[in-house]
């Protein structure tokens, strides 16, 4: 397409939540109207930590569910698991040799993942934005969707593009270009408007899940923290009120406004109101996400399908990328 080749990823650890839907997903079904896209549920990446084998496979197909359910087309947009397509391995592996320590040393999410045991975590997961880089490399991918957590790793994918292209004096690789998005990009906690939404909180009462039932939906906005203040009329007066104003970005996503509109909509009403109204429109995006989600995942032999489908039309883009890395390097091979 004329519009540029689009590639992300997420990782398989179970069931997404309403952070990551508003936050990519829902962004990633627009996307495939207007670019050739590439999603790849990233296996490889995932085992960076320690993984029960059947948990992770279980987590890939919940993932391929929902983003079905969600609205990726496998027939639009290429759908698979990364392990499926060798050609990202390797890749990784030529960058290793082109990427610099420095370079990695700078990564902060390998600080923040690793911690204090930081002699003890794998290779793999200091290695993992080299691997990020051939993910989109290995496609020739000109625009990648990141949040604010992975525009360092998308800076490094362009600095080792760049190195790999002074390297053979040739402009082999495209500098990926970040699409941000602007709206919704940060679902907060919904018992703390200063924490991120998340998976491995303790409590399930801070998400909304993709596959949770309507009554819960709604017993959980009921319950999520606010404060006793009507809604304001300016988005200034939300600024120390976090967890009113994760709420109020919630409903402007969900219902495609912007938040200055959802308070013009709203100005002087308590939460009282807001909340059940809010509700609805969750379960109305919802509900019909998770009760396909549940009809795939009662067929997983169709999920492996689709997956196996996709990681045959991407290893059509990807092996010759890679062959032509490999003669460049002076590797002799078949070009098979």
């Amino acid at each position: 397409m004329s519009n540029g080749r689009v590639f992300s990823g997420v990782q398989p650890t179970g069931n997404l939540h309403l952070g990551n839907y508003l936050g990519a997903i829902k962004s990633w079904v627009g996307l495939q109207q207007v670019h050739e896209t590439i999603y790849c549920i990233v296996d490889l990446h995932a085992i960076t930590v320690p993984q029960d084998p059947t948990a992770l496979k279980t987590a890939t197909h919940e993932v391929a569910a929902c983003l079905i359910a969600s609205g990726i087309d496998a027939h639009s947009s290429i759908l698979f698991n990364q392990s499926q397509v060798p050609q990202h391995a390797e890749l990784a592996w030529l960058f290793n040799c082109v990427a610099r320590l420095g370079w990695l040393n700078r990564m902060t999410q390998f600080k923040e993942k690793a911690g204090k045991n930081r002699e003890n975590a794998t290779v793999g997961l200091y290695a993992y934005p080299t691997l990020m880089a051939a993910d989109i490399l290995a496609y020739k991918a000109t625009h990648v969707p990141v949040g604010d957590d992975q525009k360092q790793h998308l800076e490094l994918t362009r600095d080792i593009a760049t190195a790999f292209n002074s390297m053979f004096g040739e402009d082999f690789f495209p500098l990926p270009e970040p699409i941000i998005q602007r709206t919704a990009a940060r679902i907060m906690s919904l018992r703390d408007g200063g924490s991120k939404m998340s998976k491995s909180d303790l409590s399930d009462f801070t998400r909304i899940n993709l596959n949770d039932e309507d009554d819960l939906i709604s017993l959980k906005i009921k319950k999520a923290k606010t404060d006793p203040e009507p809604l304001p009329d300016t988005l200034d007066a939300l600024e120390h009120r976090p967890e009113a104003r994760n709420l109020v970005g919630i409903y402007a996503a969900l219902t495609d406004q912007s938040e200055a509109e959802v308070l013009l909509e709203f100005s002087g009403e308590g939460f009282g109101k807001f909340k059940p109204l809010l509700a609805d429109c969750l379960i109305n995006t919802i509900s019909p996400i998770r009760d396909e989600m549940n009809k795939l995942l009662a067929d997983p032999l169709e999920l492996d399908r689709i997956l196996n489908e996709g990681s045959i039309k991407a290893e059509a883009i990807s092996e010759p990328i890679v062959s032509a890395c490999k003669g460049m390097i002076g590797f002799v091979h078949s070009g098979k």
